[in-house]
């Protein structure tokens, strides 16, 4: 109890600030990452999300009923007894006993307080065909290196490619991998601090009003999960939501795990509520969720360590580095991703860029990529076209707000914009010929 009492607590203080509907939805969130830690142990974990229960528990509280208060009780008031009138000769006349007053009718018993009737259960965004997406976040070498006819992925390229949707004019925000990161989980705009990926960690943590995909998943009963390779503590044991303490440095070990590539680690909403605690984990725990579609969250992030993102000179030396190791880990991954149960019944897989890393020149005076921030993406589903382009302008706030219409949420921050386009309707009812 003491834990969940200062879950509750942290809930409480958090939550003090916001009104409206950002309160209720964030009521909602918290109070599920509140169970889901208590109850992890004795459930193992599951595809629903605790928050609506959560959330039902409070709007079908009934206020406790009045007890109405007793009537008064009426007493008869006994008529007055008549004066005797004098007989004539001056004697009073005898008339016999006097008659006994009429009772006064008892009062209706109170009627008993009507029960009041249990409120309606919240209506909760529902999901079409997709109930299952696979974010795949990487480091871009560049559009032309990546799909181009000299790429440098051969399995994203040559084998993947053929399977899905190209969405040929998909850009960055930014290079740095952090602004890109907490616009496609938020919405919010890249800042000078996330631009330079954060080098002052606390100065880029976001308040608890600012709301995130995983907050809107959660208090629509779905379930998320980012799985982040290498992910450990100081100790080198695998740890969940690792983040570094305030003032301290990034101790990113080269090649392996870096909080700037975990989008979730910094939003307050998330830390202090305990949902990164519970859903941030190791990269490891992908394969064993994979197994059944309903140990297999409805959103899954994926990304890999410095290394296998493809960054630059992240890989131990002699060994591949950049896109091609990038391309060996998608060749290790997606295919596990797409014979798994979950996928096969309703998945989506996006292969997409989070950060822009361009291929080095050959030679010092090549020049480089014309659009560095330029990546291009990739959807798979059986429900898209295999082999098919979508030219459409998209970039992080894109991706959001699909993710959001996917599951029947409303956009947040600058997903919500006019000219910001969404690939969900394409994976539609209607469209999809159910």
């Amino acid at each position: 109890m003491t834990l969940l009492t200062g879950l509750l607590a942290k809930a409480v203080a958090a939550a003090a600030t916001l009104t409206g509907k950002r309160f209720a939805l964030l009521v909602a969130s918290s109070l599920v990452a509140t169970s889901g830690i208590v109850a992890v142990g004795a459930s193992g974990g599951g595809t629903g999300s605790l928050a609506a229960a959560a959330a039902q528990a409070l709007l079908e509280e009934e206020p406790a009923a009045v007890a109405a208060a007793p009537s008064a009780e009426v007493t008869p008031t006994p008529s007055p007894s008549p004066s005797p009138q004098p007989a004539a000769g001056g004697e009073a006349a005898s008339s016999g006993p006097l008659p006994s007053p009429s009772p006064a009718p008892e009062a209706a018993p109170s009627p008993e307080p009507e029960e009041p009737a249990p409120p309606a259960e919240p209506e909760l965004p529902e999901a079409g065909p997709i109930k299952h997406v696979f974010l795949i976040s990487l480091a871009s070498p560049g559009y032309d290196a990546a799909f181009g006819a000299a790429s440098q992925m051969p399995y994203l390229s040559a084998t993947l490619r053929p399977q899905g949707v190209l969405l040929t004019n998909y850009s960055l925000l930014s290079e740095a991998s952090v602004a890109n990161g907490v616009a496609t989980l938020s919405g919010e705009k890249p800042t000078a601090a996330t631009q330079a990926d954060c080098p002052a960690y606390e100065k880029c943590l976001y308040p608890v009003e600012t709301l995130t995909l995983a907050d809107q998943l959660g208090a629509a009963r779905f379930s998320w999960h980012a799985y982040l390779e290498g992910m450990s503590d100081e100790a080198g044991k695998p740890a969940n939501c690792v983040y570094p303490a305030p003032g301290a440095p990034e101790a990113a070990v080269p090649g392996g795990y870096s909080p700037r590539l975990n989008p979730f680690v910094y939003f307050h909403s998330l830390l202090d509520l305990g949902d990164c605690a519970t859903n941030d984990v190791p990269g490891a725990e992908l394969a064993k969720d994979l197994k059944t579609a309903d140990s297999t969250a409805n959103f899954s992030y994926i990304s890999p360590n410095l290394c296998n993102a493809g960054f630059h000179g992240q890989c131990p030396e002699g060994t591949p580095d950049g896109a091609a190791t990038a391309d060996a880990y998608l060749a290790k991954v997606v295919p596990e991703i797409l014979a798994s149960p979950a996928y096969k019944r309703d998945g989506l897989l996006i292969v997409s860029f989070g950060a822009a890393d361009p291929i080095p020149p050959a030679e010092p005076a090549a020049a480089p990529p014309a659009n560095p921030l330029k990546t291009g993406a990739l959807l798979v589903s059986s429900l898209a076209a295999p082999g098919s382009t979508d030219a459409a302008h998209y970039n992080p706030y894109s991706l959001l707000r699909s993710s959001e219409e996917l599951f029947g949420l409303e956009p947040l921050g600058a997903a919500a914009g006019a000219k910001v386009h969404s690939f969900a309707p394409a994976f539609t009812a209607a469209n999809a010929g159910d």
